[in-house]
């Protein structure tokens, strides 16, 4: 790590971290004025939900650069460098380009900072600055088509100052209550707000009251819903090798035999929003050539995504932090992998609902060890602990300060318990939080 980029990271993490928010787009849009209005130079394809933003992301990006188009991609949050959130073309940023990046937008952040104070208000936090730095660096690539993932919610995140003629929304689920609502109908609505006048909007199957507030958006903006269950479908799937075949049904067509490298029903689903996403921005919701539609999936990867980051015993990380996400996970596990004994490393945010995801693991851990991440608002190993002897009962929890502490009791609990042989039938499960992920996937890979 070179003394400039050191340096603009600290200056980057010093600012409002991403959970503390001042929801509105003004300060954003004052920068992109200042420069000129970079976000106006490339189409834009603005992705939304609860779970499943980035795979899904990821898989556009991967589709519309196989059709020969420059792309960008921004993404959150990351898992080794902030650089990962910030892709040209599939590749992350350099350090150095990182730093060219930052120092030519700063000025102008620094202008809106003063004048956001002078009224009261905070500078540019954390994300917002990133938002901007994403910008700015697909106008100079330049890029053709940006995906752009929100950061929270919708109608007020900083990456709604885009204009997208081609919206995403995955399933909606509670989260970010405390920003987004306290109904899955306030929640949908404010992740709604990114679908713009004229727009086409792909939209996952959703439960009635999400789906009417999306449809209510839609007509107030005139846009042109797709919709799962409607226009959309997964007509089949079936196991593959590191992955799964799927056919997927679409306004152009049905595609057949397409090899995704993801497990899961719900990456399954998520390929078919990307698809058709793909399909509205490039042919108009004609079919697309079937041989770069296979090619473009091909190649997609979700790293922390049930990822398999250690055998003997197998080491498995998933970046579940949601009930909604950590059910997903679950039938993901059951499916795809042949274990018959998983012990559980959890780490959650102090702000999640540890009750409902823990209760989702449950039937799937033998064992869990609670831990805390490296994020200051990891939840307390003790206090977690409390909640996880409610949900699967003392004898069935430990307790451990720090992840590397919680991962070694963890392998030592699947090889004790593994009658088979060292990672026959045995494995070890990190989740909780995507920092928790980050933490591990570092350590493992040490």
């Amino acid at each position: 790590m070179s003394d400039a980029f050191k340096t603009v990271n600290q200056e980057i993490f010093s600012r409002l971290p991403e959970d503390q928010i001042d929801p509105t787009m003004a300060r954003v849009e004052r920068v992109l004025e200042l420069l000129g209005d970079p976000h106006r130079a490339f189409r834009t394809v603005h992705i939304t939900g609860t779970n499943g933003k980035s795979s899904t992301a990821r898989m556009v990006e991967s589709l519309v650069r196989e059709h020969g188009l420059r792309t960008g991609l921004f993404t959150s949050p990351h898992l080794a460098s902030v650089t990962e959130r910030i892709q040209i073309d599939g590749e992350p940023l350099d350090e150095e380009r990182f730093v060219e990046v930052f120092e030519d937008v700063a000025p102008y952040i620094g202008v809106a900072d003063r004048e956001s104070e002078a009224d009261g208000g905070p500078p540019l936090s954390f994300f917002e600055v990133l938002t901007v730095m994403a910008i700015a660096a697909f106008a100079d690539a330049p890029v053709d088509v940006a995906v752009i993932e929100v950061g929270l919610g919708g109608g007020w995140d900083s990456t709604n100052v885009v204009d997208a003629p081609v919206a995403v929304l995955t399933p909606v689920a509670m989260d970010h209550e405390k920003w987004l609502g306290h109904s899955i109908a306030e929640i949908a609505a404010e992740k709604a707000g990114i679908i713009k006048d004229g727009a086409t909007a792909i939209v996952a199957a959703q439960r009635e009251d999400a789906d009417a507030e999306i449809r209510a958006r839609a007509e107030r903006v005139g846009a042109h819903l797709i919709r799962e269950g409607v226009e959309l479908e997964v007509a089949a799937r079936q196991l593959a090798v590191g992955g799964q075949l799927v056919a997927l049904r679409t306004p152009g067509g049905l595609y057949t035999d397409v090899y995704l490298p993801l497990h899961g029903e719900h990456q399954a689903h998520n390929a078919l929003l990307a698809l058709a996403a793909t399909e509205a921005l490039i042919s108009g919701g004609k079919a697309l050539d079937g041989g770069v539609v296979e090619t473009g999936f091909a190649q997609v990867t979700s790293p922390g995504r049930l990822e398999v980051v250690r055998s003997s015993p197998t080491m498995i990380v998933d970046a579940a932090h949601n009930p909604a996400g950590a059910e997903a996970m679950a039938g993901t596990l059951e499916e795809a992998f042949d274990l018959r004994r998983i012990i559980g490393v959890v780490g959650i945010m102090a702000d999640k609902d540890a009750e409902g995801l823990l209760a989702v693991l449950e039937p799937v851990l033998a064992e869990i060890v609670v831990t805390r991440n490296t994020n200051e608002r990891s939840m307390e190993p003790e206090e977690l602990a409390e909640v996880a002897n409610d949900v699967f009962g003392e004898d069935r929890v430990h307790v451990a300060a720090d992840l590397t502490q919680a991962i070694q009791i963890a392998a030592d609990l699947a090889e004790a318990g593994d009658d088979v042989g060292v990672g026959a039938g045995s494995a070890v499960l990190v989740t909780g939080s995507v920092v928790t992920v980050a933490d591990a996937r570092a350590l493992l890979r040490r």
